[in-house]
């Protein structure tokens, strides 16, 4: 049997990923990665670094040779006119010509929506993190392949401070919650098609606890916590839920359920991509 050869798009500079490692042990591609490696064992894993400088821009052919495109989140602000930016933006174009198909997390939905036209702004007064609440479909979303197996309302990990505010032309809107309008859509601009969520489905519970700790000063100044002992309890708890996934008192006290607290529950939509866009193109080839 043929295996999955996926190519994991860092959209985290080279500093980014260093302060992740010194924090985590991985980058955003590495932990993508790691995901997919234990979905999917023996899947090639293939990372690149289209933010940077050296990085080689791979054309619409070359990109078209892999099964399917990931795109990770990152502290990127793809509504910055910045080198980098630029470089990121021209890489999801390239993505979409290609046909290849993509998914991705967070600052990748971000970059899709902003590559086929549409906008991305700052949160206005607020940030998700640690977890989206009570996401919803809409009614385009209701019977859509990407979100089979979720129930009417739930929860997924999440920490950021941007979100989609206009969907480009092409895009559909799948699911939203009370704080950000659009947590999952698809987008199909330039012969390519996308499936995107605002929320990481990639990440364990420790890793988000992680990111809280990192960012433990800007959720204080957003009033989601009294002070950085607050932010830690949080975190303590998201650890413990890592650690054991059954624990009821944890699930109780973060009021989560066990899809969250899961690793298969947390990956429904990774999964549904592969198994709805990856899997057929790659059997039709």
């Amino acid at each position: 049997m043929t295996l999955y050869h996926f190519l994991v798009a860092e959209s985290e500079t080279p500093d980014e990923r260093a302060a992740r490692r010194a924090h985590t042990g991985r980058s955003s591609g590495e932990s993508y990665g790691a995901t997919l490696q234990q979905m999917y064992a023996g899947a090639r894993i293939t990372r690149i670094a289209p933010a940077d400088a050296d990085a080689e821009a791979p054309t619409p052919h070359q990109l078209a040779r892999y099964d399917a495109v990931f795109v990770t989140g990152s502290p990127l602000h793809v509504y910055d006119d910045t080198a980098e930016v630029r470089r990121q933006l021209a890489f999801m174009r390239a993505v979409f010509a290609s046909g290849t198909p993509a998914f991705g997390s967070c600052a990748g939905l971000q970059l899709a929506v902003a590559a086929a036209g549409g906008r991305v702004r700052r949160m206005p007064e607020r940030i998700e993190a640690g977890v989206a609440r009570r996401i919803v479909r809409t009614d385009a979303g209701r019977d859509h392949p990407l979100l089979a197996g979720r129930p009417p309302a739930w929860d997924a990990p999440a920490i950021h401070g941007d979100e989609v505010e206009t969907l480009p032309p092409g895009g559909v809107l799948l699911a939203g919650n009370a704080v950000t309008r659009v947590q999952a859509a698809e987008i199909r601009h330039d012969g390519g098609i996308f499936w995107g969520v605002q929320y990481h489905p990639e990440l364990a519970p420790g890793e988000i606890a992680v990111a809280l700790r990192r960012q433990a000063e800007d959720l204080v100044a957003a009033g989601l916590a009294d002070d950085e002992a607050g932010v830690e309890r949080q975190a303590a708890l998201l650890d413990r839920l890592h650690d054991a996934p059954d624990d009821r008192a944890v699930l109780w006290a973060l009021g989560l359920d066990r899809q969250f607290a899961r690793a298969d529950g947390r990956r429904t939509e990774l999964a549904n991509f592969v198994a709805t866009l990856v899997e057929p193109r790659r059997r039709a080839a």
